[in-house]
């Protein structure tokens, strides 16, 4: 991905968004563009109109942690889009964004018998393995049945964005199909900026935009999140509406990947349901070497 680009589109969209009166400034004269101005971002910053135009040409490399604050300030952005601006600027610099190691191993994580033990060891709630590219890695007995329609029977590696984007059956899993979409093309988003060079997250970036409208216009918002934690609707083939809290966690043996586990609020209908979802769900079979 061309960061310059990356760095222009998104400076360009967080100004936009921006209201003369969010930012405390009196709403005079015509303008041309929404959002506020170049010169007002630069003002609110403390920087020059000419240092703030380089960087919102793409030409980010050696800013220094305090002018990247006072745009973060200036530009009002949240946590999320913070260290998405700071992750851009190491890029730039041609720092490991985040300071992550680099690794792309994920058949390895997903072979390694302990994580398909401590995955199992779950049974009251859906668990699984997830990387930056929005493969299923692993789950357990009831992650796998809850994410039926996800895995299939192609014998591909279940991928979160292609159902999403690409499967019409993701309509009917995901009652809340709009607010899906836009969390999922934001966890992309931050995820290519912390690694611009992951090829197979270039690859799939590629081929959503060329085969879903829908994931183009959200990819072109530049909007980012993280998962982290919160509450999500689905309505499931077998057992019907389920409302679930999820916690995302981080693999710390395998930089990058994140467990989620998903459950419902005790006593309710949806842990009724999840507990009928556990009694259908059989076991598949998990590697039996560790390579």
């Amino acid at each position: 991905m061309d960061n310059r680009q990356e760095v222009r589109e998104f400076l360009t969209t967080r100004r936009a968004r921006i209201t003369p009166d969010q930012a405390g400034l009196p709403a005079t004269g015509s303008r041309r563009v929404p959002g506020l101005r170049r010169s007002e971002v630069a003002t609110i910053a403390g920087l020059s109109v000419e240092y703030y135009a380089r960087l919102e040409r793409g030409q980010i490399a050696g800013a220094s942690t305090g002018v990247l604050d006072a745009l973060a300030r200036a530009l009002q952005l949240d946590e999320t889009e913070r260290a998405h601006l700071f992750d851009l600027a190491r890029a730039a610099d041609g720092i490991p964004a985040s300071g992550r190691p680099r690794r792309r191993t994920p058949g390895k994580a997903a072979s390694r018998l302990s994580l398909h033990w401590a995955l199992d060891t779950i049974k009251d709630g859906v668990a699984f393995v997830r990387d930056p590219r929005q493969n299923l890695l692993a789950t357990n007995a009831l992650g796998r049945a809850f994410y039926s329609p996800v895995i299939g029977d192609s014998g591909r590696t279940p991928n979160l964005a292609r159902f999403q984007f690409l499967d019409p059956a993701s309509r009917d899993f995901y009652p809340d199909w709009d607010l899906f979409a836009q969390m999922c093309v934001g966890i992309m988003r931050a995820e290519a900026g912390r690694d611009p060079h992951d090829r197979g997250l270039q690859d799939l970036v590629g081929e959503l935009s060329t085969r879903s409208e829908t994931f183009r216009s959200l990819w072109a918002d530049h909007n980012v999140r993280t998962h982290g934690s919160g509450t999500k609707r689905f309505n499931h083939p077998v057992v019907g509406e389920l409302t679930l809290v999820y916690e995302e966690l981080a693999v710390t043996a395998e930089p990058g990947l994140v467990l989620l586990i998903y459950t419902a609020e005790p006593g309710s209908p949806s842990a009724e349901r999840l507990q009928l979802l556990a009694s259908w769900a059989t076991p598949a079979d998990v590697p039996t070497t560790n390579s």
